[in-house]
């Protein structure tokens, strides 16, 4: 039996670059050229053939950036190269990230024939003023126009993107958002605080700053996100997910349970085989590798040969995952799933009980209302996940 496995696709280029984005984006004048960067992914995503001959592909996740800044036959060309090289599952979840205001029509019917099905469209608020902030170029009636656009494609799996925390937002204009949005019934919502990171425009801008909503509102539209989506029919299963029964995101439940994934593009992670590892993020770097490839191609260069002499290329970083950091791994990327953690995977996994590696920690979150238990599982009690960053830090085992 073939192992799973699931693929991210790393599209690096938006129309233009967001006021709170750190992500690794070109935007504007200073967008590489994007179909040199589709041959060179391909050429990638083509070496590794036979590498990952054992494997099926699950899931396949295209993010960035903004993806649907390619043209559609780009995006084919990158599905029909995945289908080419690996083995697909016929239950296969191919998600594309779009935001409103770039994709058209025909776009989002070529996304269904080449075999993508899930859409996650980044709206972020129904307020104008605040998406304004944000440096969001689209408003909310462009999201509606997208929305309405990917439900006549065919796309029966939607997911919406929507934050909290934003410059000027109150806990009026964040219920607004919820409510709006619930009534479209997408079968998936991500709810995201915003997070002012360092070398960000916003992070420079004093008056922007200054209208972020205090800790207390930020906390009261926390606690509004759960319960307005429960209202609504939406179930949270991670931290900052909530879906319709049966519409949890297979491929973000690999990140959190451990599962194999691949990823393709400049700066794309993996992890496979017990390494962590991730890709140059220079594009000048990655194109010349292609071009590498393809001279070697026209010397009759054998196509293993080829894959020993340029895979380690692409990689920048590469970390091997010993027993410790896998337990680490499995308690807080596994904590955040509301189900939360197995007993009897971690006996499977590393051949001792959870409590008797985390027992006292367990046990101390357990009587202070943090954690639940039961002989099968444990998990974050909605008062845990509400300080979970302080609770995960305390699995970090002692060195």
């Amino acid at each position: 039996m073939k192992k799973s496995l699931s693929i991210y696709i790393h599209i690096p280029f938006c129309a233009k670059k967001c006021a709170y984005c750190d992500f690794l984006s070109f935007a504007g004048a200073t967008v590489p050229d994007q179909n040199e960067y589709v041959r060179s992914l391909c050429d990638e995503i083509k070496l590794y053939k036979s590498y990952y001959d054992r494997y099926i592909v699950k899931t396949i996740y295209i993010g960035g950036g903004t993806p649907s800044t390619l043209t559609s036959s780009q995006i084919s060309t990158i599905m029909d190269t995945i289908r080419s090289t690996f083995h697909i599952s016929r239950k296969l979840e191919a998600t594309i990230e779009v935001n409103p205001g770039v994709s058209k029509y025909t776009d989002m019917l070529s996304y269904i024939e080449s075999g993508i099905n899930r859409m996650s469209i980044g709206m972020q608020s129904t307020n104008d003023v605040c998406l304004g902030y944000l440096g969001r170029i689209h408003s909310y009636n462009d999201f509606l126009e997208t929305y309405d656009m990917a439900r006549r494609a065919g796309f029966n799996n939607v997911n919406i993107d929507i934050m909290s925390g934003i410059p000027g937002q109150d806990e009026h204009s964040y219920a607004e958002t919820l409510n709006k949005v619930c009534e479209l019934e997408p079968e998936h919502i991500s709810s995201y605080s915003l997070q002012v990171e360092e070398g960000t425009p916003l992070a420079s801008n004093e008056e922007l700053l200054a209208m972020l909503p205090d800790e207390g509102t930020d906390r009261l539209m926390y606690a509004m996100t759960k319960k307005i989506l429960s209202v609504y029919g939406y179930n949270r299963y991670e931290i900052s997910n909530y879906s319709k029964p049966g519409y949890e995101s297979k491929h973000n439940t690999v990140y959190w349970t451990g599962g194999e994934y691949v990823g393709f593009g400049i700066g794309a992670s993996s992890y496979f085989k017990g390494e962590r590892f991730s890709n140059i993020t220079d594009i000048r770097d990655y194109n010349s590798i292609s071009d590498k490839i393809h001279k070697l191609e026209s010397e009759n260069v054998n196509v293993n040969q080829i894959y020993n002499m340029v895979h380690m290329d692409y990689r920048k970083d590469t970390t091997i995952m010993y027993r410790e950091s896998k337990m680490e791994e499995f308690m807080f990327l596994g904590l955040r799933m509301i189900r939360g953690v197995s007993r009897k995977d971690f006996i499977n996994r590393f051949n001792s009980d959870i409590y008797e590696i985390y027992g006292e920690v367990i046990n101390k979150y357990v009587t202070e209302g943090y954690m639940g238990s039961d002989e099968n599982r444990i998990w974050l009690t909605d008062k845990g996940i509400d300080v979970s960053n302080y609770i995960l830090a305390d699995f970090i085992l002692d060195k």
